[in-house]
């Protein structure tokens, strides 16, 4: 597969689906833009540091939006040295062009109304799979109750959320927005609607721990477009807020060696991200994210990059956080996962297209191995992919911290239990398809 330059620019964007394909136009925008966003990150991680802003402005640069407690500032400027200038100061460890990215249509989804259906027994075998048929609503915590009656939060960093929805509105704590002139949380997309119903649904479809709370973080727009400093701002939002657990079904690659950037500007987005995961963790928020759809190896910087020079990884990646790649209901890997050895930690159902699909020729496919979900207007749809399979382990830790109780136990804690739960179905022990194995609810709970 070859991921070209106007592919990789420290690229963050939304894993919406099983066969995604990355656009450069916005980039080539920016760079045809007079004024652009910048971001630049200081040495001390904790604090912004005294004279920030005189600093910024001698560069010829702008505070948009300061993010303290990661110690970086998003900053405009038409100066073209700027970067140059910002870097000669002893407090700047990074500094480059921040990416504004934009989600891709989901190519694997589809639409079934069934007015009359039971939907949760006839549809969701993804539910099924890691609850093993409800069994694991049984135990202690295994709906998402706590024994002391606390509200275990799951946040939603994502599209938003339809919060009228009839099998998430009991289930929703609140929402916020980081998007731009949309102060609703409500979601205008439907990729984060399906997420939660993953997570929290309780109606006609199930989510793995149906008494979870779901929060709102929205970071896309009806457009989708969301800069790598507002989804740092949400993921701070949300561990300040105290939510249990983030899932955040969106990612990237960060591509260095671009010859459009220098490694360096590459390195500022990385570093902040990874600092937001890093701030997250330390509050007690258990992290999760998806681990892409393009059916590539991650932990091949080589092949990422194809014909181009360089390395390219996976964002965000960071090792602290749960790294999930998708399974199909025959607990196949999904035929659009990504894998790769130390890059992934467990799996979790996505869906994919049945036995029978040849993704060369798209012959055979079958929607019903697609995992089904909630989606806005009071509807159900389904879709296939790391995203839909990310909020089930969302939703796991979310039940392990109910039955433990509410900031009782450690984010490490929850992350060693779910892997040492999973189910070993490929290689044994740790393999690059699945890490850990495939969640279960039930030995999580035991």
């Amino acid at each position: 597969m070859n991921m070209k330059k106007s592919v990789f620019a420290g690229a963050l964007s939304l894993a919406l689906c099983a066969s995604t394909v990355f656009a450069g136009a916005a980039s080539i925008g920016q760079a045809q833009s007079i004024e652009k966003k910048y971001l630049v990150v200081f040495k001390d991680e904790s604090k912004l540091p005294a004279g920030y802003t005189d600093l910024m402005k001698k560069a010829g640069g702008q505070v948009e939006n300061k993010l303290d407690k990661l110690g970086a500032v998003e900053v405009t400027s038409s100066n073209p040295n700027f970067l140059n200038e910002v870097k000669k100061s002893s407090l700047v460890s990074a500094a480059g062009t921040e990416n504004v990215i934009y989600p891709e249509t989901p190519a694997v989804e589809a639409d079934l109304p069934l007015e009359s259906a039971d939907l949760y027994n006839d549809l969701q075998w993804d539910i099924k799979q890691v609850t093993n048929n409800g069994k694991s609503w049984e135990l202690p915590g295994g709906t998402g109750k706590t024994a002391s009656g606390k509200d275990i939060v799951v946040g939603v960093i994502d599209t938003g959320i339809d919060y009228t929805h009839p099998d998430l509105k009991d289930n929703y704590a609140y929402g916020k927005s980081f998007v731009p002139g949309y102060p609703d949380a409500m979601d205008e997309n439907s990729h984060g609607t399906h997420v939660a119903g993953s997570i929290a649904a309780k109606g006609r479809t199930m989510g793995v721990g149906p008494d979870l709370k779901v929060a709102a973080y929205r970071v896309f727009g009806p457009t989708g477009g969301a800069a790598t400093s507002h989804i740092a701002e949400a993921l701070i939002t949300a561990a300040d807020d105290n939510v249990d657990v983030v899932n955040m079904s969106l990612g990237g690659y960060d591509w260095f060696q671009n010859p459009d950037y220098a490694t360096s500007e590459t390195v500022a987005d990385v570093q902040m991200f990874n600092r937001a995961i890093k701030y997250a963790i330390q509050k007690g928020v258990t992290v999760v994210g998806s681990a892409g759809n393009n059916a590539v190896d991650l932990k091949s910087p080589g092949q990422l990059s194809g014909t181009d020079t360089g390395a390219t990884h996976r964002s965000p990646s960071s090792q602290l956080m749960i790294r999930v790649s998708a399974g199909g209901a025959l607990k196949n890997l999904a035929f659009y996962s990504n894998y790769g050895v130390g890059k992934i930690d467990v799996m979790a159902p996505g869906g994919d297209l049945g036995p029978n699909y040849d993704p060369a020729t798209g012959a055979g496919r079958d929607n019903t191995y697609l995992a089904y979900s909630t989606i806005p207007g009071g509807k159900y749809g389904y879709k296939g992919g790391t995203s839909m399979a990310a909020p089930k382990v969302a939703a796991v830790a979310g039940v392990i911290i109910a039955k433990h109780g509410k900031d009782q136990i450690t984010p490490a804690q929850v992350k060693q239990i779910i892997q040492s739960s999973s189910e070993d179905i490929f290689e044994p022990g740790y393999d690059a398809k699945s890490g850990h194995g495939l969640i279960n609810a039930v030995n999580a709970l035991k």
